[in-house]
């Protein structure tokens, strides 16, 4: 496949965990990139330090504050140059909040994506690949997951999410001319191996690894494991875990794929190993790559919690020709050298 040097890309939310390490593999690649994002949950730090992590790229990466419900914004970040394709990562993601704000979510997530879309067009840009997530999957009665599963989303949050991947179809089967890639990522984790650059949440963590992360560097007193009872080896529930520097790369191969096949058309492609790893053989990896015990205690189960979900990679490898190469041991190293290095993420103690 050719490669994608030259391209411009705009990416919606690429100060965020996904995005930064994304951006940094989209300058690697050749690649000049636009980032929009309005810092309600990241930190323009961790552009800096990507610029940082490729010195002689740094000036590829160009930044613009901007909500993606500013129309005006927005049309500002696509008139500065051609944009030949668009990551989009924006989204509010807390599970929990989404339900206590179903209209926030409604409207900065769908409301926001239909304007990006809107502008993409004004300015000529027809290639959109998007954030999207297993959730979408809801409770699969069996595992693992393929993309033709049927979809369901327990929550607003996993209904945005579903919703935007309807309107992206309908938009690229009206339009053929418009080229969408679909990428349900199931869990990530990990940080880049530099230690510079990693996931840095606010408030109380939504996801096991962040959370056992703040637990091993003493931000918080015990991890909560919620159910030992699920019909598993060890009774925690079982997820696909994937190094964020594999989902980077990921991107990258989505990108390659529209840039290359003008004809591609609307693409749905999970993102994950292929394997699941319970929660404690999580907790276990961790504490062995932090060399210290993780505390915690069981707790009831969550209700919409699933045994074990994983992904079918096939058609990753076949259409994308990517696969994730990090294991679970290597996420945890990375994780830790992140955390050990800035317990307080980009921010100082509070």
């Amino acid at each position: 496949m050719a490669p994608v040097e030259g391209s411009t890309v705009l990416v919606t939310g690429g100060a965020g965990y996904i995005g930064s390490h994304t951006c940094l593999q989209l300058l690697a690649a050749g690649c000049k990139v636009v980032v929009v994002d309005n810092l309600d949950n990241s930190s323009e730090e961790s552009l800096r330090r990507v610029k940082e992590l490729i010195p002689d790229k740094a000036d590829n990466l160009v930044f613009h504050n901007c909500d993606i419900l500013d129309r005006e914004g927005l049309d500002k970040a696509f008139a500065a140059q051609k944009v030949d394709a668009v990551i989009h990562f924006a989204g509010l993601k807390a599970v929990g909040e989404s339900v206590a704000q179903p209209m926030r979510y409604y409207s900065n997530n769908i409301v926001g994506t239909v304007v990006l879309i809107e502008v993409m067009e004004k300015h000529g840009c027809k290639a959109m690949i998007f954030s999207s997530s297993a959730t979408v999957y809801g409770e699969p009665a069996t595992v693992p997951c393929t993309e033709d599963f049927p979809t369901a989303a327990l929550n607003p949050y996993g209904r945005t999410k579903l919703f935007i991947e309807h309107i992206l179809t309908d938009l690229q089967h009206s339009k053929p001319d418009w080229q969408v890639v679909l990428l349900r990522y199931f869990n990530p984790v990990g940080a880049h191996p530099s230690g510079r650059i990693g996931e840095d949440p606010k408030g109380i963590p939504n996801n096991l690894m962040p959370y056992v992360q703040q637990v091993a560097v003493g931000r918080r007193e015990r991890l909560s494991v919620y159910g030992d009872d699920y019909p598993t080896p060890d009774g925690t529930g079982k997820r696909d875990y994937i190094h964020v520097m594999d989902l980077a790369d990921g991107h990258v191969a989505a990108l390659r794929k529209v840039r290359n096949d003008p004809n591609s058309g609307c693409i749905t492609v999970n993102l994950g190993t292929g394997k699941s790893t319970s929660v404690l053989e999580l907790v276990a990896a961790f504490a062995k790559a932090a060399g210290k015990e993780i505390p915690m205690q069981i707790a009831p189960r969550r209700p919409g919690d699933a045994a074990e979900v994983y992904a079918k990679t096939d058609r990753a490898k076949e259409v994308l020709g990517w696969e994730a190469k990090f294991s679970i041991e290597e996420c945890c190293v990375d994780q830790w050298k992140w955390a050990s290095e800035n317990p307080y993420g980009y921010g100082q103690a509070e």
